[in-house]
């Protein structure tokens, strides 16, 4: 169902106020491209947004994003009221992170990517979950999850600052103030800066 041009204006006018990252022209091609990923996914979304195989699809197009797992915890943090499809409100909201985000607030975006269960910390396992999908297979003949299970306790010795074990999100930012490259340590979750 196609929205009326008076509604779309409106959209894209209180889009672009609770927007910080993106100006009107941007908001109406965001919105725009919303529009055509709805109409493509012709699921029984439409109207309200589209599914998680759209979504993956586009992030993999538009980025190269190819790790299913990944792209399966960026679509969770994209579906901030967990309806299984993306409205155009978390549409817009989540490229402004993913694209133009302050490093406050990619900090909080992967540091959620890599909490998987939510709990507000990044335990060992949660590390080798990720470590383990964003590595490439070595020779037969090494056993992939020790090299994994050094790269956890590496990471842990790097980043866990109060020695509890786990990474909360004051470790974690305070790691990624301190070398900014350990924001995506356990797998790329942000787009290439091309």
């Amino acid at each position: 169902a196609a929205m009326s041009r008076k509604g779309v204006k409106f959209l894209v006018e209180s889009l672009t106020r609770s927007s910080k990252h993106f100006n009107k022209s941007e908001v109406e091609c965001l919105v725009n491209l919303f529009d055509t990923l709805v109409a493509k996914a012709s699921s029984h979304f439409a109207g309200a947004g589209f599914d998680r195989t759209v979504f993956q699809d586009t992030l993999h197009s538009a980025f190269g994003m190819t790790d299913e797992a990944m792209l399966d915890r960026v679509f969770s943090t994209f579906d901030r009221n967990n309806s299984g499809s993306i409205t155009v409100e978390e549409w817009v909201e989540g490229l402004g992170v993913l694209l133009r985000g302050t490093l406050e607030e990619k900090m909080k975006y992967c540091f959620a990517i890599y909490d998987l269960n939510g709990d507000g910390y990044i335990s060992r396992e949660e590390m080798f979950r990720m470590l383990k999908n964003s590595l490439l297979v070595q020779s037969a003949d090494e056993e992939p999850d020790e090299g994994v299970k050094d790269l956890v306790e590496i990471a842990l010795k790097k980043m866990d600052y109060d020695h509890d074990g786990k990474l909360s999100f004051t470790d974690f930012e305070k790691a990624v103030r301190d070398e900014n490259l350990l924001l995506e340590a356990f797998g790329p979750c942000l787009p290439d800066i091309k």
